[in-house]
């Protein structure tokens, strides 16, 4: 659904993306990761067609950019961080508005259906400037769909947002999976992407890492066995450094084993601290998170430039 080798731009002197090579398939939900100032909006206005990359090429929703520009921007749909909404206007001309924009048939119809599908239908003869933040980013989602886009750009949707309505576009976000519609989402709430997305991007003016938020884990750290014990004394660390263990850690009288297979391989250590006198009380798994992860994969990055 998305397709692009060696997508560039450059600002004068400034890249703000390089050499993005990126594949993104049909019914996704697509994390696209970074801090401020990484390149992921310039990311997104090149995949939209509303800038022009400095070099590199791109396929979206069937479309090549830079020979179907307009049919592409026909395809997708883009809800960027202030969505721009017509406060004088009501939340029903506001999307009637961009529908005939976008030349949609049934426009009343249309309208009509996200209103409703966004629980504002009671509410659509009232000004957008006088709704909630979270009911104005609802209305600003309607807008996104209004024309039926296969693939939709969401550009830090949460930013700025209280808990509440901040939840409220999770929701939503969540409620449009389907296999007919992919989703690319850029955000720096890790915790947001680690919920919505089957993959995640990590990215800083260029694609640092590829994978699935839990793979990136595993990956990184393996799974972690904590083993709360009665009776820590030095040294029971040193008796569980199995072949298939990573590394051990002490923490308040616990260890925290690394290893791959736990539903395998912990009968194995609780037997052999069982046998050197060790009092288990329980035992439970520690999983690293998507912060953990970016986190190190970045300092990584910067040691490394």
């Amino acid at each position: 659904m998305i397709r692009a080798r060696g997508l560039t731009r450059q600002f004068g002197a400034l890249t703000a993306v390089r050499d993005l090579d990126l594949d993104v398939e049909q019914g996704e939900v697509f994390g696209f990761l970074g801090p401020n100032g990484a390149g992921k909006t310039t990311t997104v206005r090149m995949l939209c067609a509303l800038i022009a990359p400095s070099r590199g090429e791109a396929r979206v929703a069937g479309c090549t950019l830079g020979e179907d520009n307009a049919t592409l921007r026909g395809r997708v749909g883009v809800l960027t961080e202030t969505p721009g909404l017509y406060k004088r206007l009501s939340a029903y001309d506001n999307l009637a508005f961009f529908a005939k924009l976008q030349g949609v048939d049934d426009v009343r119809g249309s309208v009509e259906r996200y209103l409703r599908l966004f629980d504002l239908w009671d509410r659509r003869n009232d000004l957008a400037g006088t709704f909630s933040k979270g009911m104005r980013q609802k209305l600003a989602v309607a807008r996104t769909l209004v024309h039926e886009p296969q693939v939709l750009f969401f550009d830090e949707p949460t930013a700025g947002l209280d808990p509440e309505a901040a939840r409220i576009v999770r929701d939503l976000i969540e409620s449009l999976r389907s296999a007919e519609r992919t989703i690319f989402l850029c955000t720096h709430n890790l915790d947001e992407a680690d919920r919505l997305c089957d993959r995640v991007a990590l990215f800083r003016t260029a694609l640092v890492k590829v994978g699935q938020p839990a793979a990136l884990r595993d990956e990184m750290y393996g799974r972690r066995t904590v083993i709360h014990l009665a009776n820590y004394r030095p040294g029971m660390e040193d008796e569980v450094e199995l072949p298939f263990v990573r590394g051990v850690e002490v923490a308040d009288g616990k260890l925290v084993v690394s290893i791959d297979d736990p539903d395998v391989q912990n009968p194995i250590i609780v037997r052999r601290l069982v046998e050197i006198g060790a009092e288990v009380q329980y035992v439970g798994e520690l999983r690293m998170s998507l912060e953990d992860v970016y986190l190190e994969l970045m300092e990584d990055r910067d040691a490394s430039d």
